[in-house]
């Protein structure tokens, strides 16, 4: 049975239950199995309406929802291909992905959407909005009949360089996926004696992000969503959800956010929190005494548990993706007894590749290949993985898809080293290396990880040095001038002459998604803000 065959057979089977929650601003909105399949069925009414028919296009315009869900599962069922777009693009960047996909007919959430589209892309194919949409009479059937190689999505990546491609996947890619998601789910969540509290903020056009709604689809277990990215703070704490999906920007904020409210405290708790952090280290390291173990007990009952309750009193776990965890952020949250597992992939890798395990989680590694996937890793250390995940290719790019895939290995462009055990580590991209006037080869991210932990206040972090006589970096946050000295002259301590970073710059703005700096899913955009600031990095270099 395909996943889409299995996410009907659900809903009907539970049409009492509740499959999805939306947060609203007025409290939680549920939606039972068979209303979902209502709303599928007025969207197939639509597409039929409007001539949609097997592999035809269809763009997906709006922030997550309900309706978006019904829209995504009608456009397969009619064994159209969904082209999930998202919604906080710039209009030219749409409209250059939606001249690229050329689709029969873009749905979009609303008026406001509607214009932005047009606006860019005045030659706009067909447009509905969902007011349309759900406004037919629902058609009640199954799904429509794929076969294992259609394709029943492109995803466009975000695209570091700011070229963008369509990912094509098939019913395969995403039947297989779907078998791991499921079983590790259920690993993570145990004996289901009742629903799990899924939470849900991450917008649903990326690859990891609807793998996780279709993975809660296929368990018949209901996801909750934010609504409002202004209110997760009480949205969450209005669903109190058991394990939520992340990106390390906002795991990150939440350590960062934690600390500085730490400082505000009276001295007494700073120390603690300070002494048990310090006994939690050399427990890891395997170096504790007996009175490091008493401290950390210590600790743990009078600070770290209410930490942990502020995070999210129910929080069993955490899942990160999308970039790999610091390991100070991923140790730090487990030393709160809230571990966090990494999950890593690309879109092009149906979103995974490796998971961590619940029994040997390492703290900053990516976790192991999942079964079915074959890794190897290159002279470069660059990961080339096969298997039924690898995606059919980029939609009308032959050459791109040549370059990403050869002889039937997908080259990820990541770089990275592997344990004993097999536990993967990223350590950086392949093109990101940065090449110094003296011709070393430096990859960046490992110094800004490093960087980004030693200096408090500091949100980001960026190498910038190619073709340069040293290395210097750019830094966003609060840090101060003396925070940021002491932090350079620690780390610089711990690295070769020729990746010393020598001066830094500190940028009045944090890379956002909303200035350009940050990719879709909050990757940085280097070359981007290589060119904001130009200037300063000269200044840095006369």
């Amino acid at each position: 049975m395909s996943f889409i065959a299995r996410v009907f057979h659900n809903l009907e089977e539970n049409a009492a239950k509740t499959a999805l929650c939306e947060m609203s601003a007025t409290g939680p909105l549920s939606t039972s199995g068979a209303g979902l399949l209502d709303l599928i069925g007025s969207a197939r009414t639509l597409l039929r309406a409007r001539g949609i028919g097997p592999t035809d296009r269809v763009a997906l315009l709006g922030p997550n929802s309900t309706s978006w869900v019904a829209l995504d599962l009608a456009i397969m069922a009619e064994a159209a291909v969904c082209v999930p777009l998202y919604a906080r693009q710039q209009g030219q960047e749409l409209a250059i992905m939606l001249a690229d996909c050329a689709p029969a007919l873009l749905i979009v959430a609303d008026q406001e959407l509607e214009r932005t589209v047009r606006s860019a892309w005045p030659e706009a194919c067909a447009i509905a909005r969902y007011p349309e949409v759900f406004a037919s009479k629902p058609v009640s059937e199954p799904p429509g009949p794929a076969s294992a190689d259609a394709c029943v999505t492109i995803v466009y990546t975000s695209g570091t360089s700011g070229q963008f491609k369509g990912a094509m996947l098939t019913r395969a890619n995403v039947d297989f996926m779907l078998e791991r998601t499921v079983s590790a789910l259920d690993r993570l969540t145990g004996p289901r004696d009742a629903q799990d509290r899924a939470f849900h903020y991450l917008p649903f056009c990326f690859g990891g992000s609807r793998i996780m709604l279709w993975t809660q689809l296929m368990r018949a277990n209901c996801l909750t969503l934010s609504t409002d990215l202004d209110r997760l703070v009480q949205e969450l704490r209005s669903a109190d959800p058991h394990y939520y999906l992340n990106v390390p920007a906002l795991l990150e904020r939440v350590r960062a956010k934690v600390e500085e409210q730490l400082q505000e405290r009276g001295r007494v708790v700073r120390s603690l929190y300070q002494r048990g952090e310090l006994a939690y280290a050399r427990v890891r390291a395997g170096q504790a005494a007996g009175s490091d173990r008493v401290l950390l007990k210590l600790a743990n009952r009078v600070i770290f548990t209410k930490i942990r309750r502020t995070i999210g009193p129910s929080l069993r776990f955490l899942i990160c993706g999308s970039a790999p965890l610091r390991e100070e952020t991923q140790a730090w949250f487990r030393m709160l007894g809230l571990p966090v597992y990494q999950v890593y992939g690309l879109t092009e890798t149906t979103a995974i590749v490796a998971m961590d395990e619940t029994d040997r989680v390492k703290s900053g590694y990516v976790g192991y290949p999942i079964e079915g996937c074959e890794i190897k890793i290159s002279e470069q250390r660059e990961l080339v993985c096969r298997g039924p995940n690898v995606f059919a290719g980029y939609w009308n790019r032959p050459e791109e898809t040549k370059g990403i895939l050869r002889d039937g290995w997908l080259h990820t462009g990541d770089q990275v080293e592997q344990d004993a055990t097999g536990n993967l580590r990223v350590i950086g991209r392949i093109k990101d290396i940065v090449v110094a006037e003296s011709g070393h080869n430096v990859a960046p991210a490992p110094i800004e990880a490093k960087l980004a932990g030693a200096i408090r206040g500091a949100e980001q972090v960026l190498v910038v040095g190619h073709g340069r006589p040293f290395l210097t970096a750019i830094v966003t946050g609060s840090a101060q001038d003396e925070a940021i000295d002491s932090a350079l002259q620690q780390v610089n301590s711990t690295l070769p002459h020729y990746q010393r970073i020598r001066k830094i710059f500190r940028a009045p703005e944090p890379f956002s998604i909303d200035n350009g700096l940050l990719t879709a899913n909050q990757k940085i955009k280097r070359a981007a803000i290589e060119r904001r600031y130009q200037e300063q990095i000269e200044g840095m270099y006369r």
